[in-house]
């Protein structure tokens, strides 16, 4: 008796998987292949919504006038902005005098006045990138790891802010305005691919 019950609870766990997988192929069907792919995004929290926008923020600062109480209010505020790094004056040796051979009066003026700063030169880093990965191209060749297609977009912003007793000396901005790239996989073996691989090592 506890044997055909289990029989029964194993014959109705096979019809249930097998009717999550047709609906799985009936959705893809219906509702097109391509938008049942995953998509991801990386990126961090910021008040800046585009390339364009975090450039315009930094044009506002004016070397010799802009102080650290006018970078809160552009959203520079480390305590607030994640994507915002303090430097110390180590740090910005390390960046600007990465070797002995470098000679300091080539650097810029504001670089210079920072330097001689010592411990009262202090700067800003700004790191911020917004990636977004979408799959595309046919459902069942991804699903079953034959072929990947990946469309990645998005931007990327890099700035510094060095500052002396409080009062902006230096600025830098750069990064990519447009990301798009593309990858692609081929994988013969589709699901097997990993096995086939560690059999021919």
């Amino acid at each position: 008796m506890l044997g055909t019950r289990r029989f029964r609870d194993a014959g109705m766990a096979q019809a249930i998987v097998r009717r999550l997988l047709l609906a799985l192929v009936i959705g893809a069907a219906g509702a097109g292949c391509s938008s049942l792919l995953p998509r991801s995004e990386a990126l961090t929290d910021s008040p800046w919504k585009s390339y364009e926008e975090a450039q315009q923020a930094f044009d506002k600062i004016i070397i010799g006038k802009t102080t650290a109480a006018d970078l809160k209010s552009l959203n520079l505020d480390p305590a607030v902005n994640p994507n915002v790094t303090i430097l110390t004056y180590s740090d910005v040796i390390r960046r600007f005098i990465p070797s002995p051979s470098i000679d300091k009066t080539s650097l810029d003026a504001g670089v210079q006045d920072c330097l001689r700063a010592s411990i009262h030169c202090q700067g800003y880093e700004v790191n911020h990138r917004v990636l977004r990965r979408n799959r595309y191209g046919n459902f069942w060749a991804d699903l079953f790891n034959f072929r990947r297609k990946t469309d990645i977009v998005g931007w990327r912003f890099n700035a510094v802010v060095l500052l002396v007793d409080g009062s902006v000396v230096y600025k830098l901005t750069g990064g990519q305005p447009a990301i798009h790239e593309h990858e692609e996989s081929h994988n013969p073996l589709g699901p097997l691919q990993g096995v086939g691989e560690a059999i021919f090592r």
